[in-house]
């Protein structure tokens, strides 16, 4: 066989080269995605909130249902002291979840305070409607007299007759910071850090929620965006709503008062140029928008 001329092997050295170049690039996409893909799965979702010098985390999906029910205290009227009794008490009864199963001290127990059917908290279907529950042990609180000073153990077992009477200050701190946020006492105390949302949400969903929340809230809504004319401390309390609850709704950026919340960035809230006078709440689009 001829030897190859010192041309040909010069041309096979550069076409090595360049499959090999070739080769060390698609390896370098393919390490790239495959980084931003596993540290999305890395991300550890939760919620935070900080109220001068108490903090409080939760899931988001706790930190859901801890919106729900200070939102509640904000549509009647009531003080965040009120909040922070039911959230300790839901944290203690329920982990802040609306479970459908009690225990041995109530094996009738059912839903976000653990309610009972047999001492006349209403049906198991009301019990477990998350809207019901809540309202129906503000209902209870706001009958004690002076509720508001009282230890939050105190309060909590006149409205629950626990068995463990002592179980609710363990969670003061968290209820006092996040009661302190989503009431919009504390400006910027709520942030969630959450992976990108897999489905597109929708504006209109949000409205409906945020209603059914607070009740008579003005808002309408702008493509992907649901505007809500409200300023202060209701502003404050429904924007902080909107991100306890972005990762059900696919919310990925909060505006209100100079401040933007952005899911993507995971840095919490940021001073921008955002208007006040207005909460604006955005989802992701069907086709990965917002």
């Amino acid at each position: 066989m001829a030897p190859l001329s010192v041309a040909r092997r010069r041309g096979l050295r550069r076409l090595a080269v360049l499959l090999l170049t070739l080769a060390l690039v698609a390896g370098g996409i393919y390490t790239a995605v495959y980084f931003v893909q596993r540290s999305e799965t890395l991300v550890s979702e939760r919620c935070t909130a900080k109220a001068a010098d108490r903090t409080g985390e939760l899931a988001p999906d706790q930190a859901s249902n801890a919106a729900l029910i200070t939102a509640a205290a904000v549509r009647r009227g009531l003080p965040p002291r009120a909040a922070t009794i039911a959230l300790a008490t839901a944290m203690q009864e329920s982990k802040l979840r609306n479970i459908g199963h009690g225990d041995q001290a109530g094996p009738d127990s059912r839903g976000l305070f653990q309610q009972r059917p047999s001492q006349g908290w209403g049906t198991e279907a009301q019990i477990m409607d998350p809207y019901y529950a809540v309202n129906a042990f503000y209902d209870a609180l706001v009958k004690i007299p002076g509720y508001e000073t009282l230890d939050i153990t105190d309060a909590a077992q006149q409205v629950q007759r626990s068995a463990y009477p002592k179980a609710y200050a363990q969670h003061e701190e968290m209820g006092r910071a996040f009661a302190s946020g989503l009431t919009g006492q504390t400006p910027a105390g709520v942030q969630c850090t959450l992976r990108s949302p897999t489905a597109g949400g929708n504006s209109a969903s949000v409205a409906t929620e945020l209603d059914q929340a607070y009740g008579g809230v003005d808002s309408r809504v702008d493509g992907a965006t649901l505007v809500v004319d409200s300023q202060g401390a209701l502003a404050w309390s429904v924007a902080q709503w909107a991100v306890a609850n972005a990762k059900d709704l696919s919310v990925v950026r909060v505006e209100v008062e100079g401040h933007t919340w952005q899911r993507a960035s995971g840095d919490g809230w940021q001073v921008t140029g955002s208007p006040d006078g207005q909460v604006r709440i955005t989802v992701r689009t069907a086709d990965g928008g917002s």
